[in-house]
């Protein structure tokens, strides 16, 4: 992701998260921190075959730990794979960071996004009370204890 996408992310943002949407200035101070020699995060998007922005993630790493800040899909983009790809993006960015476990949450009610994560190797550890507002709506922690594994088992199309 670059700066140029913020804005097409920002749409995708609003139309999939319409009350908890990111704004422009998470998204640049996110990107601050993706570029240069002391990077910890790393951010992608996906296009579709006429360049229009369809999905994006990405991914914070401190201290051997990987965190999922953000994975979303164009709901015409849903069932085509396309969130295991960016979800495979992030975890071979949490590999060329040296992370040993990658933690994210997930809205208790997105059951389509933890059947993802699972399939990954992802397990739940926990439960944020409260975590998405304005909803109050619980989060889902998961944690995937060898990212390393996991990349390696997509490339051996263990991964669907």
């Amino acid at each position: 992701m670059r700066w140029w996408d913020i804005g097409p992310v920002l749409e995708l943002e609003r139309a999939l998260f319409p009350d908890d949407a990111w704004s422009k200035g998470l998204f640049w101070s996110e990107l601050a921190h993706a570029r240069g020699a002391g990077a910890t995060r790393r951010y992608v998007v996906a296009e579709n075959d006429e360049g229009r922005v369809v999905g994006y993630a990405g991914l914070a790493a401190i201290d051997g730990t990987g965190d999922v800040q953000t994975i979303a899909v164009s709901q015409d983009q849903w069932s085509t794979g396309l969130g295991s790809r960016l979800l495979g993006e992030l975890l071979t960015a949490a590999t060329d960071f040296e992370c040993r476990e990658v933690l994210l949450e997930v809205r208790v009610d997105n059951t389509r996004a933890q059947r993802l994560y699972e399939r990954f190797g992802f397990e739940a550890v926990g439960v944020r009370r409260g975590y998405y507002q304005p909803g109050n709506i619980d989060a889902l922690v998961m944690r995937l204890s060898d990212p390393l594994s996991a990349v390696q088992g997509m490339t051996h199309g263990s991964q669907g």
